[in-house]
Order: C-alpha cells, then sequence, then structure tokens
C-alpha cells in the first residue's frame, strides 16, 4: 500500500482514538520565483497534533494535550536519521511519537483510546 493511503487510514483511526492530527509536508518549493518553505523542521514527521491525556488523580485531574507526531512508512520504507532525531527529540519532552506503517502501530504509540501509558 503507497504511504498515502497508509497516511489518509492512520490519520482517520488517530482520530477516532481521540488524537487530533494533521499533516505536516515538508519541502522547499518555488512559488512566482520566490522559494517557500514549509513544514515544521527537516525531518519532522508526516502527521503531527496532540492526543489529550489526563493527568491522574494525584496530578490534579486536569485534562492535558500532548504533542504527537507520527511518522507514516510503507513497510519497506527507511526512516532517516533526521525522522530518528525529530521522533527521539519529541519522545524525551513527553510527547508521543513512533513510525507508523499500519493503523495497528498506533497502539503503541497513542493507545487504544489515546490514553497510551506515558514511558
Amino acid at each position: 500500500m503507497a504511504e498515502g493511503k497508509i497516511q489518509r487510514k492512520v490519520q482517520l483511526e488517530a482520530t477516532q482514538r481521540g488524537a487530533r492530527v494533521f499533516r505536516n509536508q515538508v519541502g522547499r518549493y518555488e512559488v512566482d520565483g520566490r522559494w517557500i518553505q514549509s513544514g515544521l523542521c527537516v525531518g519532522s514527521s508526516d502527521l503531527i497534533g496532540w492526543t489529550p491525556v489526563t493527568i491522574k488523580p494525584e496530578d490534579v485531574g486536569k485534562q492535558i494535550a500532548v504533542f504527537t507526531a507520527l511518522e507514516i512508512k510503507t513497510p519497506r520504507g527507511k526512516v532517516s536519521k533526521d525522522q530518528q532525531s525529530f521522533i527521539a527529540a519529541v519522545r524525551t519532552a513527553g510527547g508521543m511519537a513512533g513510525v507508523v506503517r499500519s493503523t495497528e502501530d498506533l497502539e503503541g504509540i497513542i493507545g487504544s483510546d489515546g490514553q497510551a501509558e506515558k514511558e
């Protein structure tokens, strides 16, 4: 299955699990003779957004949005070093991030209901 198809399925499934993710098109484009840079940064994930998480009672019980980054790849697609670094940085900062090759991969990143356990 092509990356675009996987991405659309993953975006829909992530939404059904409570996350809100949006396409992050990274690149440089020439428009009317001017170069325009788009996306967050080199290596940033294909889908970015947030996943609501309820803080445990000892932490007030408030719901917060946790930054979520999903790098979409085909089953054989390779993850670049920049993409690996971005995923690691998001995780280190407390966000949810990972490589997604099918909707089943979401379970380990955002959980079944957007309430993945934080490492």
